[in-house]
């Protein structure tokens, strides 16, 4: 067990990944340049710079490429750079990499991750500040993993680069920093499993990505007024482990859902929805949802926090779920 960051944890889980199996290798902008991309340090050395591919700045010529690739065999891992500029290259991500294997009859296969880091938090402002995996979420046969702790980070992202279908690799950028205890060795995390991160009995938390840190702090407030909170993660969107968080709330009788991103169409809106269809006698007051105000997200400071989802706005919510308890 070692405690490492979350970007170094994404950096060991490339390395493992790239030494296992030779048909794995990076495509991305400046990705052989250690200081604008800390997740491939050290890789091109290792590797050589065919496997560590510095591309244009072409989101839809290189992500294009990796489709071919994938077709011929080969596991590419793009970065990104930022979630924001995948609306470049929405055709191959949506309607080739998770369709050719369906229309093609299953012979062929489509092992591409994409890494796609997010959020605010670091004033990079409307164009660079987005989250948009739910944008994403009504394309069958792609998959969407949303780590939040260095663990799964690197489990999750090992898994994501041996499925045999396109992953999207939602990684929040205030992450980044974040230090946590990693296992030593092989080890990876299945999809469709949500985690527990804290046992309650009074509501259930679930907090995307970002906002699990804030639904633990929440549920640390919540504990002072002698409120117990549950906390889970889901760790995937899709697939979306409806019946692990649905016995949580079965077990609680409240819920309340936090993200990042904007509410309207939210990936908080797809959860509530799955979880009211299977456990919706077991609810003793309306699904609460906390996002980001419905505007762009601004630069200065002050303003993003205000915008920003908070522990505040998520405990508020949770009192108000619990106002006729």
């Amino acid at each position: 067990m070692s405690e490492i960051t979350f970007i170094e944890a994404i950096n060991a889980a490339l390395q493992e990944e790239m030494a296992r199996d030779k048909k794995v290798f990076i495509m991305g902008e400046d990705v052989q340049n250690a200081v604008v991309s800390p997740a491939e340090a050290g890789l091109a050395d290792e590797f050589g710079k065919n496997r560590v591919r510095n591309t244009p700045i072409s989101e839809l010529g290189f992500t294009g490429a990796a489709v071919g690739a994938a077709m011929a065999g080969y596991r590419p891992v793009l970065d990104m750079r930022r979630i924001d500029f995948i609306m470049l290259a929405v055709d191959p991500i949506t309607n080739q990499a998770p369709k050719l294997r369906y229309m093609l009859g299953g012979q062929v296969s489509i092992p591409i991750v994409f890494r796609t880091p997010e959020g605010g938090g670091i004033q990079n402002g409307p164009t660079h500040s987005q989250c948009l995996e739910s944008m994403f979420l009504n394309v069958p046969g792609l998959q969407i993993a949303v780590p939040t702790s260095p663990a799964d980070a690197k489990g999750l992202l090992k898994t994501a680069i041996r499925d045999n279908n396109p992953v999207m690799f939602v990684e929040y950028t205030a992450l980044y920093k974040t230090k946590g205890e990693v296992p030593d060795g092989d080890v990876t995390i299945p999809f469709g499993v949500a985690a527990i991160c804290r046992e309650g009995t009074n509501i259930t938390l679930i907090g995307l990505g970002s906002q699990l840190s804030g639904c633990l702090a929440a549920a640390d407030m919540l504990a002072a007024e002698g409120i117990s909170a549950e906390v889970m993660d889901p760790r995937t969107i899709r697939p979306l482990d409806t019946e692990g968080l649905a016995k949580s709330v079965r077990k609680t009788g409240r819920c309340v859902i936090a993200e990042e991103g904007h509410k309207h169409g939210g990936v908080g809106a797809e959860i509530s929805a799955s979880i009211q269809e299977v456990a919706f006698h077991s609810l003793k007051a309306p699904i609460g949802r906390v996002g980001a105000l419905e505007v762009p997200i601004p630069v200065q400071p002050k303003l993003e926090a205000f915008v920003l989802p908070s522990a505040e706005k998520i405990a508020d919510a949770a009192r108000a779920a619990l106002k006729d308890a």
